[in-house]
């Protein structure tokens, strides 16, 4: 029997973007505007899968993920099914254990994963992942704190960075 995938578009201040949930979580989490590029590549993600679009069905995962834009350190309370190789995986439960409003650079992520020398790789595996925030390839920055590329835009990257940070203030500030 394929797999389902259901899929809706949202809208956020920092555009539109694409939701798409399998029986097991949130498969991809895409800016961009409705449109054939981002269903074709949700399609090459999950070839075996039938993918429909179901904007009333996702309605509340798409409130979620807009106010999760807005704030970037709250957890939505999204299961994720991410998909790619193991090794993207990997990375992307790194990226995952990175504290909001803090950064780390590719380098750090590949000497934690036991391969110090692979900080391209960490970078690729950034560019594959298809889980905007939640899987936080935004905290990654170049070695000595530059902002780098990020699929989305460094702009997305830089305003994301930004919110995560005031967050990050007014939680010290309720905790003092």
């Amino acid at each position: 029997m394929p797999e389902h995938i259901r899929y809706a578009w949202g809208h956020s201040s920092l555009g539109g973007f694409l939701a798409a949930i399998s029986v097991r979580g949130l498969v991809a989490f895409e800016f961009g505007e409705p449109g054939t590029p981002l269903i074709d590549a949700l399609r090459l993600r999950c070839p075996a899968a039938i993918a429909n679009e179901d904007s009333a069905g996702l309605s509340d995962a798409l409130a979620g993920l807009a106010a999760l834009v807005e704030r970037p350190g709250d957890d939505p309370g999204l299961t994720l099914d991410p998909r790619g190789s193991e090794r993207e995986r990997q990375v992307w439960q790194m990226l995952r254990q990175i504290p909001a409003g803090q950064t780390t650079c590719y380098g750090d992520i590949a000497a934690r994963l036991g391969t110090p020398r692979e900080a391209r790789e960490v970078a690729a595996a950034c560019a594959a992942n298809a889980v905007a925030i939640l899987i936080p390839c935004h905290r990654v920055v170049k070695k000595g704190g530059a902002l780098s590329g990020y699929r989305w835009g460094v702009r997305r990257k830089r305003a994301l960075l930004a919110r995560e940070q005031i967050g990050a203030a007014r939680g010290l500030e309720r905790g003092a």
